[in-house]
């Protein structure tokens, strides 16, 4: 499996970055891990275990050290650290770079930015937005709504009715993120991610239709670019020599990327309103995360019912 990677220019647009050293390239350089490094310790002359692959982070702490430190000492660690293949260095707090450090960026072609956000909360959403970009991922066939700000990813064979309950379910103040593809990836070992390719995003195809944009016909509020994928509901065609779950007391999963995923299988047939059913099964899940059981508390009344007759 080839490593996953980022294109650099794509977190200078997602982090608004400005460009400190405007003469080195950046469209060939990509991001392949998803962490940051605050080099204070190399700022000393201390490169052990340097994590040089990663983007680094200056902050209040780093200028400081860096205001104090002696010319001498200045040229010798900005170009042992700028030696290194480091992706880009960005200042936070719109941090001027000491001359002597872009001098060497620029021999070095080591790329330059400075940001206005704070360094914790720059931190933290590069690592957030790196850690969504560069985890495992696959691509699966499926609709992937927010319902009730429960991730409901819609699977089945083609043709069997996801888009329109989709469409339905926007109607209703839903929320779509992609129809007919879904890039899923894994964040965590629990967490899941799912986010329509750049090409399809907004879009859904209707049979006997055709394609339509459901950010310009239903406004901004009716779609979302990513969601968690929190259950999986399966369509199937309605077999009446199959037997389905009528109760709920064993809870069936799939498996993504390693992780197990709730899954309710709804047979499909005339009259049935999938829309609604695609809420109830949100609520459901919804209330099971807060501790509530409709299936255990149903069998906790006929418990105490046949209790009752029993003691009678």
């Amino acid at each position: 499996m080839d490593q996953a990677q980022v294109e650099l220019t794509r977190v200078i647009e997602k982090m608004n970055l400005n460009n400190r050293t405007p003469d080195v390239p950046v469209e060939d350089i990509v991001v392949t891990v998803p962490d940051i490094n605050r080099p204070a310790l190399q700022l000393t002359g201390n490169f052990d275990n340097f994590k040089g692959d990663r983007i680094q982070i200056l902050g209040d702490m780093e200028c400081a050290l860096i205001e104090k430190m002696p010319e001498e000492d200045k040229d010798r660690v900005f170009e042992q650290l700028l030696a290194e293949p480091i992706p880009a260095v960005i200042f936070s707090r719109d941090r001027k770079p000491d001359p002597l450090f872009l001098k060497w960026a620029n021999e070095y072609k080591v790329p330059v930015f400075s940001s206005p956000s704070s360094t914790a909360a720059l931190t933290a959403e590069i690592i957030r937005w790196l850690n969504v970009r560069l985890a495992p991922c696959t691509s699966i066939h499926g609709v992937l709504v927010d319902c009730y700000g429960v991730g409901v990813l819609l699977i089945g064979e083609s043709g069997i009715g996801k888009s329109e309950a989709a469409l339905e379910l926007i109607v209703r103040g839903h929320r779509l993120v992609t129809d007919d593809i879904v890039e899923i990836h894994k964040v965590s070992e629990v967490t899941l991610v799912g986010t329509a390719p750049e090409v399809t995003k907004h879009f859904i195809e209707l049979r006997g239709i055709g394609v339509l944009d459901i950010k310009t016909m239903f406004g901004v509020q009716s779609v979302i670019e990513t969601s968690g994928i929190d259950l999986v509901i399966k369509l199937k065609e309605w077999n009446q020599d199959e037997d389905y779950d009528r109760i709920g007391l064993n809870e069936d999963t799939i498996e993504i990327l390693g992780n197990q995923v709730t899954c309710h299988t709804i047979p499909i047939r005339p009259g049935r309103n999938l829309a609604v059913i695609v809420e109830a099964a949100a609520v459901n899940y919804r209330q099971k995360k807060m501790g509530y059981n409709a299936t255990d508390e149903l069998y906790k009344r006929v418990e105490q019912g046949i209790q009752k007759r029993s003691e009678e």
